[in-house]
């Protein structure tokens, strides 16, 4: 390159370096033409008047400037929503802040760790990504009543505190999912398979959740689940048919319960029921014996004064009532004359009344009941014999 090359000079055809205080003070235009100020002639004269060491010292002050306003501009940051901003001065934390235009100390003194605490973060425990890729190590469980169960859940957390969750843990999710796989393995491990299949899923997610949570404050990990979703609970596949058939076993069991408890229900009521009215019905057939009782006593009271009065007089009567009493429900009637020919009697209004009509058919007497009615005669005049002996 030649002395003469207007890279070095001016090219005016002198040789000799570069002036650099002709390029200082091109530099000085430029900037001064970029921020809009604007000199005369007379300034130009001046500035060229000025001593060369003045106007070079003058221009670094100027340069110097610059740059310091560019370096304490690059301490302003934006914090989004959801977002906190992590400030640490020379690598010790000092604050978090919220979202908005924020400022600090410029680097290398202090920086910014921009942390979303809105975003929600999923592990997933026994399986990844899809539930058919099982992690067999993290999924098989052993519960209270012995027997071993397939298990997968996810776990979503979110972060509380931002600086505990940069600086008090190396791996996060490697701490929710150890926390999550011990808080689920306890709860499991006192709960019956049973419940854990069935009805019991709910309580089982709640109180692992709160278990982890438990977990994870003590160890200042600065997370906050929100949820735990169990995606899948069974059997081992080697076991799974024989379990079928113990739960369509439980379930013939449940039904059988169910019907004998339906039966139970329509037979007790009625059984009650009729013990009640029973119970009522003997009780006032009681009532009634007793009433009977009370009467026939008095009646007996009333019978033996009458026959202290009079003892022939009260045996007619007596034999008299007891003969209608027993004549009054019978539908034949054997008449005792005194030539010894016995006379049977039909009441036809009394048939009538309970066959509800009238029979016309001629009645026999077969020679039983002739003997049965002879063998009645003998005996009833017996007791009218002995009944006019007495009166004698």
């Amino acid at each position: 390159m030649g002395l003469n090359d207007p890279q070095w000079g001016k090219n005016k055809g002198d040789s000799g370096p570069p002036d650099l205080d002709d390029m200082l003070r091109n530099v000085n235009k430029k900037i001064n033409n970029l921020f809009g100020s604007k000199k005369n002639n007379n300034d130009d004269e001046e500035t060229q008047d000025k001593p060369p060491k003045q106007q070079s010292g003058s221009n670094i002050l100027i340069i110097f400037g610059l740059l310091a306003a560019v370096w304490l501009a690059s301490g302003f940051y934006i914090v989004d929503e959801g977002h906190r901003g992590v400030v640490l001065r020379f690598g010790q934390y000092v604050d978090t802040t919220l979202a908005g235009l924020r400022w600090h100390l410029p680097s290398p003194i202090e920086k910014v760790e921009i942390v979303n605490v809105s975003q929600v973060r999923t592990v997933e425990i026994g399986y990844r990504n899809n539930v058919r890729s099982k992690v067999l190590r993290e999924s098989l469980m052993l519960t209270d009543d012995e027997n071993i169960i397939d298990i997968q859940f996810a776990v979503q957390y979110i972060l509380n505190h931002p600086e505990n969750f940069l600086f008090k843990n190396r791996n996060p999710d490697d701490a929710v999912l150890q926390a999550a796989e011990t808080a689920i393995r306890q709860v499991i491990g006192k709960s019956k398979m049973d419940f854990v299949l069935y009805e019991g899923r709910e309580q089982v997610a709640a109180k692992a959740t709160q278990l982890m949570q438990k977990i994870l404050d003590r160890y200042e990990i600065g997370i906050s689940i929100s949820k735990v979703t169990m995606q899948n609970a069974q059997p081992p596949e080697q076991v799974q048919a024989a379990f079928d058939d113990a739960v369509k076993a439980g379930q013939d069991r449940e039904r059988q319960k169910n019907e004998g408890q339906a039966y139970a229900n329509d037979v007790i009521p009625r059984a009650v029921g009729n013990a009640a009215r029973l119970i009522q019905e003997s009780e006032g057939y009681k009532q009634r014996v007793i009433a009977n009782a009370e009467g026939d006593a008095k009646r007996f009271e009333q019978i033996v004064v009458e026959y202290n009065k009079a003892p022939a007089v009260t045996r007619e009567r007596l034999y008299l009532d007891m003969m209608q009493q027993v004549l009054s429900n019978t539908s034949k009637i054997m008449v005792d004359q005194k030539n010894g020919n016995n006379l049977l009697y039909l009441p036809l209004d009394k048939l009538i009344n309970m066959t509800g009509h009238a029979q016309t058919a001629p009645v026999t007497v077969q020679p039983a009941v002739q003997e049965a009615s002879q063998e009645n005669s003998i005996r009833a005049r017996e007791s009218f014999r002995s009944r006019e002996r007495e009166a004698r």
